[in-house]
Formats: C-alpha cells, structure tokens, sequence
C-alpha cells in the first residue's frame, strides 16, 4: 500500500483507515454475505446463463467459503422455477428467493462485443422490480456481516424502498456496499447519491466514472481525484475503480493500492466485476491490507473472466489453485 502524497487532504491524512466493521476471526463463524437485487437469465450467444449481478456476488462469496445468499424474486413461472433449481445444484439456498405471482421472472439478452465485453438488453417489469421486505429478509439484514447492493435494481420505487429499508436494518459495524451498475436508462443522480451515503464501501468501474462523477457533481472525474472527492464526501471506508482487464485502483483514508491485472484469456467479461467485489469483501472482512485485499479481488475477477458465463463451476483441483495459476502482468 502506498501512502497518499500531499494533494490528499488534510482529513484523508490525519485518519486512522481503521475500518469500523467488526473483523471475521478463525473461532468465530464463517461471515454471512448477502447480495440484494436482481437474479435472471442472461441470454448468452451460446445459451441461457443464470446471473444478476448481486447473484454473481454472492455466488462467488459461495465458492470463497462464506456463509452467501441472494435476496431477490422470482416469478411464478418455469424461469423462476429453474432458478431456484440452479441454485441448489450450486449449493446455495433459495430460502430468501421471493415468489412474485403477477410478475414475470427477469431475463437479459447479453451481447459480446471485442475483448468478451458485454452490453445488455434488460426487460422490465420484472419480479426483481417488487422486493418485499419480509420477517425472514429483516433477520437477515440484522444478521449480515456484509450486504452487497447496485443500482439496476433500484430502477422501481417498491424495490428501491425495500433496499434502503435492508441497509437501515444492518448492524452499524456491517460492511454495506454500493458497487455501481448502471445499465440503460436506469439510474438516476437520486439513486447514485443516495446509496454513496449508504455504504462504507463503494465500486465503480472506469466506464462509469465519468457518469458517477456527473451525477454526484464532483469537478474532476480522474480515478485519484474521484475517490478523494467520494471519501470528503460521503463516510466511506474504501472507493475501488475497475479498469477491466488493466486492473484496478483502491483508495482508503491511509493510503492507496494499483494493480497491473492478470494475463487471461478473457472468455466473456459477464460478472467479472461482480467477482472482483466478491474478493475484494472477502477480502476485507478478513482484516486484508489494502494490497492483499486488491490482490485477492482482482485475481478472482480475472479467473470469472476466463470462464463461460458469471458463475463458473470451480475446478476439480479447487478453486484455490487455479487462482494461483493466475500470472501477472
């Protein structure tokens, strides 16, 4: 981790970048990790894939050993039934999945265009439109040690509402993170600055910055200045910025860590972020430095890259070696 030079300010400095959260410990039990939002089917050129990027997260906090889940919801329909199906056949429970009667389960054409990056075509409604927040979803939100939320999902009011009621749940020492998603006309500056005042930790790819920057009215849309601006801003504990398959760039309040990226055949780019935020949480609840934490989370992002679809089976072998298979750059 490298300190911040002396265009930092005075408060970004002086802070301790201790992190508020209490830290996962190896006597205590495994984390619970939650991503809120949408699941659907991504429509991939060679076939149906299931997704949604709070999904993705939480899937891949599955495969690092977390205590995951997903809340969302789903239709009454034959979609909504094979969701629930496919998440059993990757051990993960369906249990806080909501059946939505009226509404049909979501699903995303997903075209490839260079270099495996995606662009979609979302439909709306969907059943991910109209998230209740139940009993069982408010134990949940007091239980969770990290809740992972993004904006597509806040593109209705009901949904919008029931996120922000989930955040207000969580314990104060709870990792809540904003990892921004914006996706057709989706968004809004409401949105955006809404949830930056909501999380502890924020990430935001180097496409979106300089709509986020925009939107939040900040005066320079660079990734160093972005995240100074983000931390005097908001109370965040840590701003990422993506850069696809160059890496990333994370900022705290004591210093700041650059990553290269890994060399990889990149297969399709669909979750590779979603991934990244998987392993940068991971990471972090673990007490990582804030290397460790880069590392972790662009190693696992670059592995979801090489692989078909946003949840990839882990190898045979385990998960574990075919990161470390990973060559920088």
């Amino acid at each position: 981790m490298r300190r911040l030079n002396k265009s930092w300010s005075a408060k970004n400095r002086l802070a301790t970048g201790v992190a508020k959260h209490a830290p996962w410990t190896m006597s205590g039990p495994l984390p619970i990790v939650v991503g809120i939002g949408e699941i659907l089917w991504d429509q991939l050129p060679w076939g149906r894939q299931l997704g949604g990027a709070p999904a993705n997260f939480a899937y891949c906090s599955h495969l690092l050993g977390n205590q995951a889940m997903i809340a969302s919801r789903v239709g009454d329909d034959t979609l909504g039934r094979e969701i629930r199906e496919r998440l059993r056949q990757l051990g993960m429970t369906d249990q806080f999945v909501e059946l939505d009667r009226s509404h049909s389960t979501g699903t995303v054409q997903v075209n490839l265009g260079a270099r495996g990056q995606p662009t979609f075509v979302i439909s709306y409604p969907a059943a991910w439109d109209f998230l209740e927040i139940t009993d069982p979803w408010q134990d949940l939100a007091r239980s969770a040690d990290a809740l992972c939320f993004g904006s597509l999902a806040q593109r209705s009011a009901t949904s919008r509402r029931t996120i922000s009621s989930m955040l207000e749940r969580t314990r104060p020492q709870a990792l809540r993170v904003f990892d921004v998603n914006l996706r057709q006309e989706y968004f809004s500056a409401d949105v955006i600055r809404s949830s930056f005042a909501s999380a502890t930790l924020v990430k935001v790819s180097h496409e979106e910055l300089p709509t986020v920057s925009r939107l939040l009215e900040f005066s320079d849309a660079t990734p160093s200045r972005f995240c100074q601006q983000a931390l005097d801003n908001f109370s965040l504990e840590l701003v990422a910025i993506t850069r696809g398959e160059n890496g990333s760039l994370l900022v705290n309040r004591r210093g700041f860590s650059e990553h290269p990226g890994f060399r990889v055949r990149v297969t399709d780019a669909v979750g590779a972020g979603d991934a990244f935020t998987a392993g940068l949480v991971h990471a972090y609840l673990r007490r990582g430095s804030l290397d460790d934490i880069s590392e972790r989370a662009n190693r696992l992002g670059a592995w979801v890259a090489s692989s078909p679809g946003a949840m990839p089976r882990a190898p045979e072998s385990g998960l574990e070696p075919a990161l470390a298979e990973l060559k920088r750059k």
